[in-house]
Parts: C-alpha cells; structure tokens; sequence
C-alpha cells in the first residue's frame, strides 16, 4: 500500500504536469534564465494558515535550489497583510511553481479554517468534528491534513483502515448481525484489527447494531430530538456519531445530545479556499 509521503510527491508530479505541459511558455520568453529573485505569501483573508509543509515540497520538487524562510508555521491564526514565508532563487523557478503552491496553500487553509469554525461550535462538549470521504480526487491525503490542522478529527483514510457497514451493506447482507458477523469473521482471518461501525436508520436498527456488538453507531440523518433518545438507548455500550443534515447552525444541538463525532462532508467537499497570494519584493 502507497504511504502518505508516496501520495502526496505522485499529486504534485499530476500537478505540474498539467499545468506546465511542454513548458511555461510566457515565463520562458520573458524571463532570462539567470534571472534571480524573491517573493512571499501574503495573506489576504483571516483564517486558520495550512499547507506550509507542503508548499516547502512543491518548491523542493521542482527546483531544489528554491531557498524557503517560514515565518508563519501550519496551525496559526492568521490575518489580512501576515506574510507567512519567503522564496528566493530562480526567477524562472518561483513563476512556475506558484499556482501549484498556491493551489494546495488556499485550498487547505480553507479547510482548515472551516474547520476550526465548526469545532469552535462546539467548545466545551466532549464532541469532536469528524470529516468524510467526501474528498477531492488524489488530494485526500492533504484535506484530511487540513482537517486535522483546523482541529478536527479524521475518520477513516479511506476504505482499508475501517470497517463502516453503510444502508447498503445492510440490505445486501440480509440485516446488521449478519453484516457484522462476516465482517468480524474476515478481520480474524486477514489478522485485521478494525473498528466496526454500523449505520443506522431507527431505533430498531440501533438494537441490532448492539445486539451485533458494533464498536461505533452512525445516526444517519436522525433529527436532534431522535439523536438524544438514541443516546439514551444505547447507554455508553458504543461509540456514538452523528452524520447527515448536519450544519454550522445545528451542530451544537447535536454535540449536547452527548454524541462522540459529528460527520462534516461539507469540511472538504463544499469548501472556499482562503484568500492569499504570491508576490515579488
């Protein structure tokens, strides 16, 4: 299996190659190729400031002679007119680095900010914001990076490091013990150790997830009052996440009901990146 690092360094190689194709043309015909200069990112918008590792490898992959000072590391708070790091080197170099860079900087900084705003919800419950699936082709690896520097907390990575019985693995499987049981069956047998979790619709369904001894409940799309008699239900035996219909106004109703996780695909999936640009000084 593909690590992190081996994903990421594939990403910016797609990444270049569909933006510089056979050659940045317009900076090849007007800059001079011992043309040497400087320019930093400067922040436009407040938010919450992520991808700066990242950008520090686009800027290594395409020209290791890009030297990079970081003034402003992932994580920060940050506000209009914050200058966040400097590049100095090739002219040529910096030119054609800058929208990959600037891509991966807005995109997860946008993240990250949406983030924070969504745990800030909710501050002082025990309740943390989980992100999904519902990620950017190729890029999951760095949204979920974003997520986890806005505050948030991954779910899984993707469909090999838990086991998640949806609605549809339900109805194929003839019901959630079933589900469970084979699941349960097959992780004995690959000498798995994964987290069973179990979508469910009511509370008859809640039943059974317990009966099946499922480790975490999804409440899919369950209304608020729903949600806190399904805490009631099932008592502290599982782990308990809210997912559907949830938003920025009601996710602290939901966190009160006493639930563990409350699932945000619009984290990642729905996203404004935040304002920033790269400028020559």
């Amino acid at each position: 299996m593909k690590t992190r690092d081996m994903l990421v360094d594939e990403l910016l190689d797609l990444a270049f190659a569909e933006d510089i194709g056979d050659g940045d043309h317009t900076t090849l015909s007007t800059i001079p190729a011992d043309e040497m200069g400087r320019q930093r990112l400067v922040v436009k918008e407040e938010g919450i400031l992520a991808g700066v590792e990242v950008a520090a490898k686009v800027f290594e992959k395409l020209d290791p002679s890009l030297k990079m000072t970081v003034m402003i590391g992932d994580g920060a708070h940050v506000c209009p007119g914050d200058i966040a790091f400097t590049v100095e080197g090739p002219v040529r170099s910096l030119l054609i680095a800058e929208r990959t860079m600037l891509n991966i900087m807005q995109r997860m900084s946008g993240i990250a900010t949406t983030t924070a705003r969504y745990q800030k919800q909710l501050e002082g419950l025990h309740t943390k914001v989980l992100d999904t699936r519902k990620t950017t082709p190729g890029m999951r690896m760095l949204e979920k990076e974003a997520v986890k520097i806005g505050g948030g907390v991954n779910h899984r990575i993707g469909l090999f490091d838990m086991i998640l019985i949806k609605d549809n693995h339900v109805d194929f499987a003839g019901g959630i013990i079933p589900a469970v049981e084979r699941a349960r069956a097959y992780c004995r047998e690959k000498g798995l150790d994964l987290k069973v979790e179990v979508e469910t619709r009511n509370s008859a369904e809640i039943d059974e997830a317990l009966k099946a001894g499922a480790d975490r409940i999804m409440l899919d799309n369950f209304t608020v009052e729903a949600t806190r008699e399904a805490v009631k239900q099932i008592a502290s035996r599982a782990e308990i996440e809210s997912s559907g219909g949830i938003t920025i106004e009601n996710l602290r109703q939901y966190g009160e009901c006493g639930v563990d996780f409350v699932s945000v695909g619009a984290l990642t999936h729905s996203v404004k990146g935040l304002d920033m640009s790269f400028k020559a000084y």
